[in-house]
């Protein structure tokens, strides 16, 4: 395996300058840093939206679900289905919105909406909370191929460290842009990788994929491909633990800041809303990804974690190591098109939004970039920390983020959609919401009904917001005023 792992540490340093050389053309303020001087085209906005969403949890998670759960997996391709819905509604006024004001950060938006730091500061602590596990899930998934790659020699450990201090280095030195055009490169391998090993696995193992589901329907196995499959412990997934799932990681996906954030470096509403119009093509990878994780049911039974079902395959069907190599830099690349993004957007709303908010004084533009940056190196560690630490499978610590980053929803659509909406019952409704989602997560058997604790966080959040706002005083008519403007009422 030492050509293949060759291969990888290749693509490494590829990446690591394509993602350097963007940084030598944008300005050097905190506006270049962040948004890119409001410069991404379609293009760019198409494979940024595209790479960053699917990563390790789509490239090694989801066969490992197909793998380990059968049926279950068809929830993937359902709720990123819909997921981008809400953003094709809310990103374009978010354009709109950070041109106006000078705002290039989620939080800032909804924190300059309700004038309020507090807000603020609130949203940026439950953004970073929310990007930990997500990190950690790029982090583990990047460490499993170096481990496989050289046969244990390099622990998994080591291989999370190595991919994310480059990772790291780029982020730090080019920012969005450094991020936007290492996802050209990171999504076109994934998806001539995804395609090519999705269609040949099936083909080596069992001469063609109905011949596949054949030789499943022929085992024991031949249940899990029924809905609605199963649930990590093995127990059945029931419908209100599957819809609630649904319902949290449907509308929490718009939610994600590192996606969000992209509508304020777009260069008007129609580089925000073709790339969403042009998304399902990018979505369609994931066909050939789930037939990956099929094909282990009956030729590699036993895997442990699933998660590695992938690369155990590539072995399984003899395929050249120089092919071995080129894939495995494929699953990087859904590792780090995804890692890039989130890092860059923790360290620029840990910032901006965290201590900015509660800081006397603005920072000086070079002070607040270099902190940034300092920022990203911090939620790094800290991830590692996770990645190391967890014993959660990748789509397990996927779908634990979604619960605390969908409570962000009712305040976006409060900002942008109701002039009657207060920074109080905002900040309640978050607050609440953030709060009933972490005591559902550390306690489920208080739960009434087993759903996904992020959908009664979600509730309460709603009704919280819409009561404290009617027994509280609205924004100055001023304030509304220029928000009028700017979404074009």
């Amino acid at each position: 395996m030492t050509i293949a792992l060759g291969i990888c540490i290749a693509y490494l340093a590829v990446a690591l300058v394509l993602g350097l050389v963007p940084g030598l053309r944008v300005s050097r303020s905190v506006a270049g840093f962040v948004a890119g001087d409001r410069a991404m085209d379609v293009l760019l906005m198409y494979f940024v939206m595209g790479a960053t969403i699917f990563s390790s949890a789509a490239f090694l998670g989801v066969p490992g679900w197909a793998y380990s759960r059968g049926g279950a997996a068809y929830f993937l391709l359902t709720y990123v289905a819909f997921g981008m819905l809400p953003f094709y509604f809310l990103g374009p006024r978010a354009r709109r919105v950070g041109a106006r004001f000078g705002i290039v950060t989620q939080a800032g938006m909804i924190g300059h909406r309700f004038s309020s730091r507090t807000l603020t500061a609130t949203l940026a602590v439950v953004s970073v909370l929310s990007f930990i596990p997500y990190v950690a899930l790029q982090m583990k998934g990047a460490g499993y191929i170096v481990e496989m790659l050289s046969e244990g020699a390099v622990p998994a450990w080591v291989g999370a460290l190595v991919t994310y201090a480059v990772v790291t280095t780029y982020v730090i030195a080019s920012g969005v842009m450094g991020v936007g055009w290492s996802s050209v490169l990171q999504g076109a391998l994934m998806m001539i990788v995804a395609w090519s090993l999705g269609l040949y696995i099936p083909y080596a193992l069992y001469g063609g994929i109905g011949e596949m589901f054949d030789a499943i329907a022929a085992t024991d196995a031949v249940g899990m491909m029924l809905p609605p499959g199963l649930s990590g412990s093995g127990a059945p997934w029931t419908w209100p633990e599957y819809s609630s799932a649904m319902l949290v990681t449907g509308l929490g996906f718009s939610c994600w800041p590192h996606i969000f954030m992209k509508a304020f470096a777009a260069k008007d509403d129609r580089a925000v809303r073709l790339p969403l119009v042009l998304y399902p093509t990018f979505q369609l990878f994931l066909i050939p990804i789930l037939l990956m994780g099929f094909a282990g049911i009956a030729a590699l039974p036993g895997v442990s974690p699933p998660d590695t079902i992938v690369p155990a395959l590539m072995f399984a069907t003899g395929i050249s190591p120089w092919l071995i190599g080129l894939a495995c830099a494929g699953v990087l690349a859904a590792s780090m098109s995804s890692g890039d993004a989130i890092l860059h957007a923790a360290g620029s709303i840990l910032v901006r939004d965290g201590y900015g908010s509660i800081a006397r004084e603005p920072m000086a533009d070079r002070t607040e970039r270099r902190a940034m940056q300092w920022a990203i190196v911090v939620v790094a560690l800290i991830s590692f920390g996770m990645a190391v630490g967890t014993d959660l499978s990748l789509v397990g610590l996927l779908v634990l983020a979604y619960g605390a980053v969908v409570q962000i929803l009712p305040g976006l659509i409060a900002a942008l959609y109701w002039p009657r909406a207060t920074a109080a019952g905002v900040l309640a409704g978050l607050v609440g919401g953030s709060a009933i989602t972490a005591l559902f997560l550390f306690a489920p058997d208080l739960r009434p009904l087993p759903m996904h604790e992020g959908a009664y966080g979600l509730f309460a959040n709603g009704v919280v917001l819409l009561l404290v706002s009617w027994r509280t005083a609205p924004a100055p008519d001023g304030l509304l005023a220029e928000y009028r403007i700017a979404l074009g009422r």
